[in-house]
């Protein structure tokens, strides 16, 4: 593993690389850092070339002021330009994000559609907010600026998860809520109003040519399982997964599922 940065806007942009060959990057989501992948990159990385960044505000990267979903998705090209396209050529590459990981996905697929091969969203959709969805987001800002981001952290997180995997283990949720520690609240804060001010981004389901992948999970309170599968039918090449055991986290959830799934569709 190799652990490398970019400079962008004055801020550090920390980014692992992993494994050889075909490249793909995974994008991680809200309250969460790269770690969050662990359980993939040690499966996929003797097949592939993982770049796993941190979000600005996540993990090793420090926050960026007044950064959206756009910002997010430049950053993603900033670390491909250094990373793959440096010698002049542009090496096409498969990118998975998970939830707002996915709506970053989105936006560079909107914008550099050339640098993509395909892409995947894991428990995320291309359809913005609606109003319950903006009210729920808005009501966890005003926790947050009252609380502080752990204890919003420590409150939500388990609600990512199956009763039954939250019951089996414990321990792993104590672990996401701990990393969770390292967060401020003006970078969760930030998260959501990105959120919130993201567009409807279902006409790139529509015009991108190359496959799209979709993992659902089947009790996911945050992407519900039916408002996914009304997104799935919209792209010409979509490769669509329920994992059944799985709210918001199948990667963890059901991690040998999803690594089977993955790899099937990377190849």
């Amino acid at each position: 593993m190799e652990e490398k940065s970019i400079l962008y806007q004055q801020s550090k942009i920390f980014y692992r690389l992993i494994g050889k060959g075909k490249p793909v990057m995974l994008l991680h989501g809200f309250g969460e850092d790269g770690d969050v992948w662990n359980g993939q990159v040690s499966f996929l990385k003797d097949h592939f070339q993982l770049i796993i960044p941190d979000i600005p505000g996540s993990g090793m990267s420090e926050f960026i002021q007044d950064a959206n979903i756009e910002t997010y998705a430049e950053i993603i090209k900033a670390i491909l330009d250094a990373e793959l396209n440096s010698n002049g050529t542009q090496e096409s590459i498969s990118l998975i994000g998970h939830s707002m990981g996915g709506y970053i996905t989105l936006a560079f697929a909107e914008k550099y559609p050339a640098y993509l091969n395909s892409f995947g969203l894991f428990h995320s959709s291309a359809f913005a907010d609606n109003d319950e969805k903006k009210q729920t987001r808005l009501k966890a800002i005003d926790f947050i600026k009252t609380n502080g981001a752990h204890a919003f952290l420590k409150t939500s997180t388990p609600a990512l998860f199956t009763k039954e995997f939250t019951s089996a283990q414990p321990s792993r949720i104590d672990e996401l809520i701990e990393a969770g520690k390292i967060f401020t609240s003006e970078a969760l804060i930030q998260y959501y109003n990105a959120m919130i001010d993201r567009p409807d981004r279902t006409n790139i389901l529509r015009t991108f040519n190359k496959p799209i992948l979709f993992i659902i999970g089947e009790h996911d309170t945050a992407i519900p399982l039916q408002a996914s599968l009304q997104q799935c039918h919209i792209p010409s090449r979509s490769h669509v997964h329920i994992l059944k055991h799985s709210a918001h986290m199948g990667m963890w959830e059901e991690a040998d599922k999803a690594n089977e799934i993955m790899l099937e569709f990377l190849r």
